[in-house]
């Protein structure tokens, strides 16, 4: 299990990324949050296996087609626990 704080930049608002990222996590089983942040950047905090997390990850860097991703940081962090994968607000 591996949980990580992910920070993805470029134009990620009002193309559907938190819609795109809930459906890639309900596909891979990973759990956590995604959301917008006033900065115009999307966090997503997710939580999974190793193999399956890396594969989300992979998913989230392309963005769906309307986005236009610049830069993605991930740092992992300790374990939350989360039990579902939500769009935060």
């Amino acid at each position: 299990m591996r949980t990580v704080k992910v920070r993805v930049e470029g134009i990620v608002q009002g193309v559907g990324f938190r819609y795109y990222t809930y459906r890639i996590a309900k596909r891979y089983g990973v759990k956590g949050y995604v959301k917008n942040m006033p900065d115009g950047s999307v966090e997503v905090v997710a939580e999974g296996d190793e193999e399956k997390l890396e594969r989300f990850l992979q998913e989230v860097a392309r963005g769906p087609s309307s986005a236009v991703v610049t830069n993605i940081t991930v740092e992992d962090i300790s374990p939350v626990g989360f039990k579902t994968f939500e769009i935060a607000y």
